[in-house]
């Protein structure tokens, strides 16, 4: 009996590719051999598949038109004060000021990204043990075709702007010195138009058919645990991308609940 195929394209629709492993030890394979020259591509991982590309402050606001956001992000700003530690760096835009909530709990406009497909994988699996499904996923996301889209929205007279600003996709990387947690996670974010899921918008704006602008790579589930500790060897854990008590606290804590971690 022949093996399954390590992967293979499910489906193709207007910029936006999935691609079907049959094994999580299939995802370095595949990096390696269609992605390792491609570096404008970003990665986000999530433990359910099915879960959409929409930040959190979008799934408590349900409606596009609101002066909450503005409110929220002020409400922020005034009770951030005398916590960011003595002589704190100076905030250049509202995006600072989300970024800097996003990674402390706060609702917010941003998605979180990764440069790495590895610390990807490793968000999606280590929150997939205990969530529902058969798959996780890992987001591939083009940069350069998201600022050319942008910046063709941006330039169009016919684009009405809708909350102050156009229907284009920001990508954030904070320069500030506060997070820590985001330089070991090589992280960065996208902002989007309000309520408008991700991968809605690049097939919206996405105007070169064969483009893969958005990759979602499927990955089973089964064999999480094998997945992680493989992840720990390539020095991938808790307590390398979380360089605090909460980082050293979790890896421990792993330690527990695998065997050979």
């Amino acid at each position: 009996m022949s093996r399954p195929p390590r992967w293979k394209n499910h489906t193709h629709d207007k910029g936006v590719t999935e691609i079907r492993f049959s094994a999580w030890r299939w995802f370095s394979d595949y990096i390696n051999q269609e992605l390792l020259d491609y570096t404008t591509y970003i990665y986000r991982g999530h433990a359910n598949s099915i879960w959409n590309l929409e930040p959190t402050l979008d799934r408590i606001i349900k409606y596009s038109r609101s002066t909450k956001r503005k409110t929220h992000l002020e409400q922020f700003q005034f009770s951030a004060r005398g916590r960011r530690g003595s002589n704190p760096p100076r905030m250049e835009s509202d995006n600072d000021w989300w970024a800097l909530g996003q990674h402390n709990g706060l609702a917010t406009p941003l998605l979180d990204w990764t440069e790495s497909p590895f610390v990807a994988l490793y968000f999606a699996m280590v929150k997939a043990r205990s969530e529902p499904g058969a798959d996780c996923c890992v987001w591939a996301l083009s940069q350069s075709t998201i600022r050319s889209n942008s910046k063709n929205i941006q330039e169009d007279p016919d684009v009405k702007e809708i909350d102050g600003r156009k229907p284009v996709v920001e990508i954030v990387r904070p320069m500030s010195d506060d997070n820590s947690r985001l330089v070991n996670q090589r992280g960065l974010f996208t902002r989007g138009p309000n309520n408008v899921d991700l991968e809605k918008w690049v097939k919206e704006h996405d105007r070169a058919a064969k483009t893969m602008s958005l990759i979602k790579l499927s990955v089973p589930k089964k064999g999480a645990d094998d997945c992680l500790r493989y992840l720990n060897r390539m020095n991938i854990n808790h307590s390398t991308l979380f360089p605090d008590l909460y980082g050293a606290s979790q890896f421990c804590n792993m330690e527990l609940r695998i065997a050979k971690y």
